[in-house]
């Protein structure tokens, strides 16, 4: 059976929840630090809301660190939120991604009724389709650039620039393209965008969807020629004619034959969530498997500039297509089994919030989409160490992590709930 980041197939019913988040906290503060309360229709919405919010709500008995006790701190109810995170320069508002193709505001610990940016018209969502992400220029505060990240009613993935009309709200009429990628199934669709050390803009790609990366005479990932199964790495900003520049320093960028000039790393499966560490700038990738193992990279940074992180030849560290290569293949840090439970992995961040105990600062925090365990583990380029379940309650239907503007790191269910990872 083919395993990879299909949202619909496991929790099915959780899918079809629509919730309207509220709450209260200081107005200097974009979340809360209570348990909000949430208006919900329909009785499947209900139940499916009511499971997300008891499993991140409730807080696990855990020893007492310096700071206090780790907390899941609710935030607010969504309508299938993806993704959450902040924009540079501003510290007051929290963003959230719904898959169906919103993106709301957390203001001061209180939703703002209207959306930031509402494309549900322009978005194919469902499964591992949909508005997948957010990403704001790091001159935002300046210049009100964004992008967004989508699959589209021809059901190709989508990078799109828009531009802020006011604190609270886009200007829905401002889209200019920057990249389409033609998308041959409905899976592995990637969707991570993130603004990278360097301030240039890295688009996480699937393989392209189906098994075993089929699509090709050696799939995706490992041909050069496409985008699929990729990290990207471009300065979106236009350049006269050009929707946006590639940078002189990128790995492929003198040459020829039809490679993708935009690619920085290769050879990744489905990278569905993947961060920088804001403190060293490294590299951490969640890379989706297939049948056995999730996986773990991590370079340190820059020299993920060229890196193949081996699919298809290999899932994992295990051999998975016999008779392929994969040059330089970066082996992962950390693999997940799938017979112990895990399904498919949720990349997360390392954690810099300093008013979270130092047991954790310093340590990756991820999941996996069906386990719900929240994990943390001490990262380097060749090994992690010290992996370990963290005092915290499971989160059904794992789908991100986020990280605020202060470097406070979110966790997401797509059940409804997102949750601030907090002491207390």
């Amino acid at each position: 059976m083919m395993r990879s980041r299909t949202l619909t197939l496991l929790v099915t019913s959780a899918l079809t929840v629509s919730v309207t988040a509220c709450g209260s906290s200081s107005d200097d503060d974009a979340t809360a630090t209570g348990a909000p309360g949430a208006a919900v229709t329909g009785s499947s919405a209900t139940a499916a809301s009511t499971t997300a919010e008891a499993a991140t709500t409730t807080t696990a008995a855990a020893p007492r660190a310096a700071s206090g006790t780790l907390k899941l701190a609710k935030v607010g109810s969504f309508d299938q939120p993806i993704y959450v995170t902040g924009a540079p320069g501003d510290t007051r508002r929290l963003f959230v991604v719904e898959q169906t193709g919103r993106i709301l505001v957390v203001r001061g610990g209180k939703t703002v009724a209207s959306p930031f940016l509402d494309i549900r018209s322009r978005v194919t969502a469902g499964g591992e389709q949909g508005l997948l992400s957010v990403a704001f220029a790091p001159d935002y505060a300046k210049s009100g650039r964004f992008y967004v990240y989508y699959t589209d009613k021809s059901q190709e993935q989508r990078v799109v620039e828009y531009r802020r009309a006011s604190a609270d709200r886009a200007d829905s009429g401002s889209a200019r393209l920057v990249l389409k990628m033609a998308d041959p199934e409905s899976n592995h669709n990637g969707g991570l965008l993130k603004f990278g050390p360097d301030k240039l803009l890295y688009i996480g790609t699937g393989d392209g969807g189906g098994a075993g990366d089929q699509h090709g005479s050696r799939g995706n990932a490992q041909d050069l020629t496409s985008p699929l199964g990729k990290l990207l790495r471009i300065d979106p900003k236009k350049s006269g004619s050009r929707a946006y520049r590639i940078p002189a320093d990128n790995p492929f960028a003198k040459r020829g034959g039809g490679v993708r000039k935009e690619i920085y790393s290769y050879g990744l499966r489905n990278p569905w969530r993947y961060s920088f560490d804001r403190s060293s700038g490294a590299l951490v990738i969640g890379d989706v498997g297939q049948n056995e193992i999730e996986e773990i990279d991590y370079v340190a940074k820059g020299k993920g500039n060229g890196a193949n992180f081996g699919w298809r030849p290999f899932e994992g560290k295990a051999r998975f297509k016999d008779g392929e290569s994969a040059p330089g293949a970066v082996p992962p840090v950390l693999e997940l089994q799938h017979r112990d439970g895990n399904c498919s992995v949720t990349g997360g961040y390392v954690v810099r919030d300093t008013a979270l105990p130092t047991s954790i600062r310093g340590k990756y925090v991820y999941g996996d989409f069906c386990k719900g365990e929240l994990r943390a583990a001490t990262l380097s380029p060749t090994a992690a160490t010290g992996d370990a379940k963290l005092p915290l309650p499971k989160v059904q239907s794992l789908s991100s992590f986020g990280e605020d503007t202060k470097g406070r790191v979110y966790v997401v269910s797509l059940g409804g709930t997102v949750s601030r990872i907090t002491t207390g």
